[in-house]
């Protein structure tokens, strides 16, 4: 979310003198995106980020694909992944293409023995179940049941989860995470006709500065891989900073829902966008309201899209069943609709308590073995009406 943020001690200058108590200087580090033509911050360290002390053998940590070309309307039931205590191996990739990855994860314990840092990809942890905070140089986030955490690439973070009951759902996006661009206007400022606007933004608070020097265990994942480090200094040596780039966060409860009379097409419950795909809200609200109106969706022919739909909590209108954690993929290329008997069951109904998020990639996406493993396999038969 492109709001100026600052926290901790900054010099009055860019790229000016900044001195320790002791007369040494902190050392300044420009953290860029896009080359030096989009979002940056500015940090000052305790001590430089280049120290690394090790470096471990890489190993591989890409997706097993399964099923690559399908065109079938699909299900998964997400809480059938198993939890794991570790947190990245609980992360099991479900969904992918070139254009995004996406994983469930059901982690049981904090990362207390290692950082974390995405360098391919910024991610959008969803927060389905479980409590706990956020941490890394920029400060703490504190997060809850329906939080999107959006961690920007390159940011070594640390999670720490209040209990050992935790689900996520995690969307990895090889670019940039930004809000849609319809709602802000040309000086980045959320329009009034937006669901929602910069005091729903949760930004980091708490900033606590380590200056210590050791061994350090950073994970850096990098074009599939993974790359054991060992930095010579704690990677949350950060005495200040300032800029635009920084990990933040956004209730989905937040999200104020757009609605008419008649029914409204998903791109109104858009909540974020990366290159070639959205990613949308769904959450509670009054039906449309016209006396005619079907509040049940309408048949839909995807032609250009997948669609992905994660079943957050509350019942579906257009479904006859569904389950916390589902996620029904809908490919491009055949039709998709409610199923039989809803639309007339939708009928005079003035209200929703659904809460789910959807993804529309442009891009096709593939299956892995993970996905396979938690497959409904009669989903696409669910439109059969009863003989």
């Amino acid at each position: 979310m492109p709001i100026y943020h600052s926290l901790g001690k900054i010099p009055a200058k860019r790229h000016t003198v900044f001195r320790k108590d002791d007369g040494t200087l902190y050392a300044e580090e420009l953290v860029s995106t896009e080359g030096f033509s989009s979002l940056y911050s500015l940090v000052y360290h305790c001590h430089p980020p280049t120290i690394v002390k090790d470096l471990g053998e890489p190993y591989n940590v890409e997706p097993k694909i399964a099923r690559e070309k399908h065109l079938r309307h699909t299900s998964l039931l997400g809480f059938k992944i198993k939890p794991e205590a570790d947190y990245l191996k609980s992360r099991k990739p479900v969904l992918v293409n070139s254009d995004l990855h996406i994983s469930l994860a059901a982690p049981q314990t904090s990362m207390s023995d290692y950082y974390y840092k995405n360098s391919q990809a910024d991610e959008v942890i969803f927060i389905h179940e479980g409590s706990g905070t956020l941490k890394t140089g920029f400060g703490q986030i504190p997060f809850e049941y329906g939080d999107y955490l959006v961690i920007p690439r390159g940011t070594i973070y640390q999670i720490h989860f209040n209990t050992s009951e935790n689900r996520l759902f995690i969307v990895e996006s090889f670019s940039p995470i930004r809000t849609p661009k319809r709602y802000r206007n040309a000086f980045g400022q959320m329009e009034e006709h937006a669901p929602f606007c910069e005091r729903d933004i949760k930004r980091p608070t708490q900033l606590e500065t380590f200056d210590e020097v050791g061994d350090f265990k950073v994970l850096i994942k990098k074009q599939g891989m993974m790359y054991p480090y060992t930095y010579g200094t704690h990677p949350f040596d950060f005495v200040g900073w300032d800029g635009f780039h920084y990990p933040w966060a956004f209730s989905i409860h937040n999200f104020e829902p757009i609605t008419g009379r008649l029914h409204q097409p998903p791109p109104v419950h858009q909540t974020f966008e990366g290159h070639n795909f959205v990613i949308c809200s769904f959450v509670p609200r009054m039906y449309d309201y016209h006396p005619l109106a079907i509040p049940a969706p309408y048949n839909h022919s995807n032609v250009d899209s997948d669609e992905v739909l994660y079943y957050v909590d509350g019942d579906f209108m257009s479904r006859k069943s569904v389950e916390k954690g589902q996620i029904t993929l809908h490919p491009g290329g055949i039709p998709h609709g409610p199923h039989p008997g809803t639309v007339e069951k939708s009928i005079g109904q003035a209200k929703t308590e659904e809460l789910a998020v959807m993804i529309d990639p442009f891009r096709p996406l593939m299956l892995t073995q993970d996905a396979v493993d938690i497959e409904d396999e009669s989903y696409h038969k669910s439109w059969q009406t009863s003989s």
